[in-house]
């Protein structure tokens, strides 16, 4: 400052000429034996971080490489080791980067983009801070652990499971059926690891989990990955009405290659020059877009607070018009099971017919594009809309014999439906939902847990978390994280509430589910709803007996509605979980539901089915009863049936029950007991 007009006084009339500091021009050090600065600059002199530096400054981490180690003079000495920034998102190549315009590398970047209400995260676990202590508060006096599990050996163990250390080139660029499946049942399987472990520390304020893109970032960058050469048409290994929980596994097999937005494109070059069309785009209800009857789609370009400009997504939009070009289009629609989510389906190929430009709902311009289904296709988002008609009473369900087969025994009611020939129902049966023990079997015996608000992941404390390994094994909407020799439920003992994460197998069907006939294999079992990989489908009710009165049943030809874990079953095809663990049944366990059972007795044999099953033991006053669950292997579209591994009988008894397999499979062995 400058010297005021008297001692102790000040001007304060005067403005002074200060400068804020960022019109400042930085000046670098001077070379060696030299103390002038450039002409017309002000003194401030700004170090570069690799040196070098004045008198009495010391070289810092990491830029200089190892803490507390010199660093040789000179104005452009290399930076050696530089600190990688974490991020959720894999490094993209160039051209990818110009294709798709850099979309969804920042919500601030895309604040004019439609990637802003596209954010694809459709599940509950990302706690809020606030959420997480009012759970703890409950349960002050629970010692909360933070296990401190390395995330390379986790991803290591599922690569040496599924054998994909090496993941060969050719499958990450054209990838078919068996390389889609593969791809997401990995991503599903890390992510819900991904969750279990964060779920048992504690939240940090303000920072935001999101499994679904770290267990993409990871597989991404692992190349465990395939299509990822953009395409125009339809993606190989992925068939029309395929469902999505996330937008993240939409670029893991190359269907959508942008994490958050709607339009995806390509360059392509005509003449000497490149222009971008559009490949695909995600409909998710972010935008003004409208759906005709006729299986068309009135779909908005991007930018939302300003005119819309023709550029990136709305140039590739406005070319693929004039050239005709096939585009994908998914459909996010809201997901019943999670208000906050929504499932994706592949509704198939699309083309442009006319663009136009109208007066939005903020009374700025918005491109619209008119898109029509290609004929032929088999149908996927209209049979959403039909079943979402049957759930509202509009249309009725055709073919249907009862409206609730289980006459109010189960939560949600479940149709018997015929709609292949005249057939009035299966033969005459109890529809009971509980499993029913004939005799005594030996059982270990149990206490219970004392978690009065419910048992939170990670407690110490929980006697049931402890028995199933220090975690829980369901995340949020009593999804499984993977399969398990056995589980541990909380039972009648425990001073846990019925609404406790512990408890999935005891709150009867989730699900809207329909008994139907199938064409060739008598009675099967299908959802209304779309079902999530790792979701609780229901248990085998029924009665419990014997290997000899299974066999009595057997010689009589009545063991169409028989369980038997007693036969040879190979989970790491399914869904690897202890790696070196069958399912662990206690004791032999048969379960007849030929007389009383619920819906799993439609439940018909697959040689690739989409369930499988899991040995679930309830504590049940001191003592454990052993009961079967029946889980999702991957995502499954609705109306799609629902299937399970008989298993492989022992070869003595090899020549009992086979009969000829009609499950359509690729991998059928042609028969099954």
């Amino acid at each position: 400052m400058e010297e005021s007009p008297g001692e102790g006084s000040m001007d304060k009339s005067r403005v002074l000429n200060v400068k804020p500091l960022r019109t400042l021009t930085p000046v670098f050090s001077a070379p060696p034996n030299s103390n002038s600065f450039p002409q017309g600059s002000a003194p401030f002199v700004c170090v570069p971080p690799a040196g070098p530096f004045p008198p009495g400054v010391s070289p810092f981490f990491p830029f200089s490489g190892i803490p507390n180690q010199s660093v040789p003079s000179g104005d452009h000495t290399p930076i050696s080791s530089a600190v990688p920034i974490n991020s959720f998102r894999s490094a993209e190549p160039p051209s990818a980067r110009a294709a798709n315009g850099n979309a969804g590398s920042s919500r601030r970047a895309n604040r004019n983009n439609r990637a802003v209400e596209e954010d694809g995260y459709g599940d509950i676990q990302t706690w809020s801070s606030q959420s997480i202590s009012q759970k703890r508060t409950k349960g002050k006096k629970d010692k909360i652990a933070s296990p401190d599990v390395d995330m390379d050996v986790m991803v290591e163990n599922i690569y040496q499971s599924y054998n994909l250390v090496e993941f060969e080139e050719a499958r990450r660029y054209n990838g078919d059926k068996d390389s889609v499946g593969c791809v997401l049942l990995v991503y599903n399987l890390l992510r819900r690891q991904i969750v279990q472990l964060e779920d048992s520390k504690e939240a940090t304020a303000g920072q935001s989990r999101r499994p679904d893109l770290k267990a993409g970032n990871v597989l991404m960058t692992k190349g465990v990955r395939t299509n990822a050469k953009k395409r125009v048409g339809a993606v190989p290994g992925v068939e029309i009405g395929d469902i999505f929980f996330f937008r993240m596994e939409l670029c893991t097999i190359g269907l959508h290659a942008p994490i958050m937005a709607g339009i995806d494109y390509m360059s392509v070059k005509v003449s000497q020059d490149e222009e971008p069309i559009a490949v695909s785009i995600v409909s998710s209800g972010g935008y003004e877009d409208d759906v005709e009857e006729d299986d068309g789609l009135i779909y908005s370009g991007q930018g939302k607070e300003m005119d819309q400009k023709l550029e990136r997504g709305n140039l590739a939009l406005e070319k693929s018009l004039h050239r005709g070009n096939d585009i994908r289009v998914t459909r996010g629609i809201k997901d019943v099971g999670n208000p906050t989510g929504k499932v994706y389906v592949y509704d198939g190929l699309y083309r442009i017919q006319e663009s136009w430009v109208e007066k939005g709902k903020s009374g700025s311009n918005v491109f619209r594009y008119k898109l029509g289904r290609l004929p032929g296709q088999p149908d996927a988002y209209k049979m959403w809309k039909k079943i979402q008609q049957w759930k509202d009473g509009i249309i009725p369900r055709m073919g249907i014999i009862l409206p609730d087969l289980t006459s109010g025994a189960e939560t949600l009611p479940v149709s018997l439906v015929n709609d292949v020939d005249h057939e009035k129902g299966p033969a005459y049966f109890n529809y009971s939902p509980t499993l029913k023990y004939s005799k005594p079997v030996p059982r270990d015996p149990f206490v219970g847990c004392a978690c009065n608000g419910a048992c939170l992941p990670g407690n110490e404390n929980c006697d049931c978390v402890q028995k199933n390994g220090g975690y829980l094994p369901h995340i949020v909407n009593g999804v499984i994280v993977s399969q398990k020799s056995v589980i541990y439920e909380c039972g009648p003992p425990c001073q846990c509430p019925p609404t406790c994460r512990n408890r999935v197998s005891q709150g009867g069907l989730r699900l809207r589910l329909e008994v139907f006939k199938t064409k060739d294999r008598g009675w099967g079992l299908r959802s209304w709803d779309p079902i999530r990989a790792g979701a609780f489908i229901c248990v085998y009710a029924g009665e419990a007996v014997d290997d000899s009165e299974a066999q009595e049943l057997a010689g009589e030809n009545e063991d169409d509605h028989i369980f038997d874990g007693t036969r040879i079953y190979q989970p790491l095809e399914v869904l690897p979980g202890d790696l070196n663990n069958a399912p662990n049944l206690q004791f032999p366990l048969i379960i007849n539901a030929r007389n009383a059972g619920n819906v799993a007795r439609f439940i018909n044999h697959s040689c690739s089915p989409n369930l499988f099953w899991q040995p679930v033991l309830r504590g049940n006053s001191k003592e454990f009863d052993l009961h079967i669950a029946f889980y999702a292997i991957r995502h499954v579209p609705p109306m799609t049936e629902l299937t399970y591994s008989y298993g492989m009988v022992p070869p003595e008894k090899a020549d009992r029950g086979k009969k000829k397999c009609f499950c359509g499979s690729p991998k059928c062995r042609g028969f099954f007991y």
